[in-house]
């Protein structure tokens, strides 16, 4: 799969292309809809299937303050992209001046010059352009004058509330510790990623040392709890109890995330990246009045996030 930043990087002489255009952040299942289907249309026309996206969140430009916490970087969502059939994923820096081209300008400039679009594939409430003033019905209309087709894709909806998958339900959902819920939105456990740093290693003293990961910005953290999932170095899933807290036990002020991989106590992990997968929810955060006590209930930990995570593999 390409992948390019700016237009600029688009080879010269790229031909026609189905392209489909949104900050997919997390590539939801909605997403996933609009993204196959982007997919399954440039395989009927032999032509590639590209998704446009923007660095950073156009909310950031458009409302300096207001970033809204990222589901996952973009190196994920194209890495998830990619698994999905998408053959270039085209990241446009998103620039205050950018952020004034008028939906058709936007439409001439990307779409029509650069990508050559035969078709445009979105979700029913895409907009784009100038305050974003452009919709799929102007976006069709412009169709017309462009020589490309618009299709629409619907979203999935939840069946306890029809409410659309969205990626403003799976940041409240992560938001509030919910991670299988946001499973259910997402179509796989939500991740957080970082370099693993130095930090107490009081972890390490009461006997099981654990992973301190330095997530990146803007990352949706879960609420702070305990949790089973996995811990990813390498390439390779570790079944793992995760931490999200101040650990309020030692009277800490910053928040962290830490993963004990189950039964690897040899592992030297320090500034490697690694991804945090979040299975469920176990319990809050506590204080106890005893470091045995404290050293009892991890073990409990450890051993609900082993049936857990065992569970979910079998």
């Amino acid at each position: 799969m390409q992948r390019w930043r700016g237009l600029e990087d688009i080879p010269e002489g790229w031909g026609r292309s189905v392209v489909t255009i949104g900050s997919y952040d997390g590539v939801h299942r909605g997403h996933q809809l609009i993204i196959g289907r982007t997919v399954e249309r440039a395989r009927e026309l032999g032509v590639p299937a590209v998704v446009v996206t923007f660095d950073p969140h156009p909310s950031e430009v458009v409302r300096p303050g207001s970033h809204p916490p990222l589901l996952a970087p973009h190196h994920r969502r194209a890495e998830l992209m990619g698994a999905l059939g998408v053959d270039a994923v085209l990241v446009l820096p998103f620039t205050s001046e950018f952020s004034k081209l008028s939906p058709a300008d936007f439409v001439v400039k990307v779409l029509v010059d650069k990508l050559h679009a035969r078709s445009v594939v979105e979700g029913p409430n895409f907009r784009f352009g100038h305050k974003a003033a452009g919709t799929v019905e102007s976006l069709a209309e412009l169709g017309g004058t462009y020589d490309y087709d618009v299709i629409v894709v619907d979203l999935f909806e939840r069946t306890d509330g029809g409410e659309a998958f969205s990626s403003t339900m799976a940041r409240r959902l992560v938001a509030e510790g919910d991670v299988r819920g946001a499973a259910q939105v997402l179509g796989r456990p939500h991740r957080v990623e970082g370099v693993v740093v130095h930090g107490a290693q009081r972890g390490r003293a009461l006997g099981y040392p654990t992973a301190n990961v330095e997530t990146l910005p803007h990352t949706a953290v879960p609420a702070d709890g305990v949790y089973a999932g996995w811990l990813t170095v390498d390439g390779e899933a570790m079944p793992a109890a995760l931490s999200v807290g101040t650990n309020p036990q030692f009277d800490g002020v910053e928040r962290t995330v830490e993963a004990y991989a189950i039964d690897r106590v040899d592992l030297d992990l320090y500034e490697l990246h690694a991804a945090v997968d979040f299975l469920e929810y176990i319990r809050g955060q506590e204080k106890f009045e005893t470091l045995e006590a404290l050293k009892a209930r991890m073990a409990q930990d450890v051993e609900e996030s082993r049936r857990l995570v065992a569970a979910a593999e079998g």
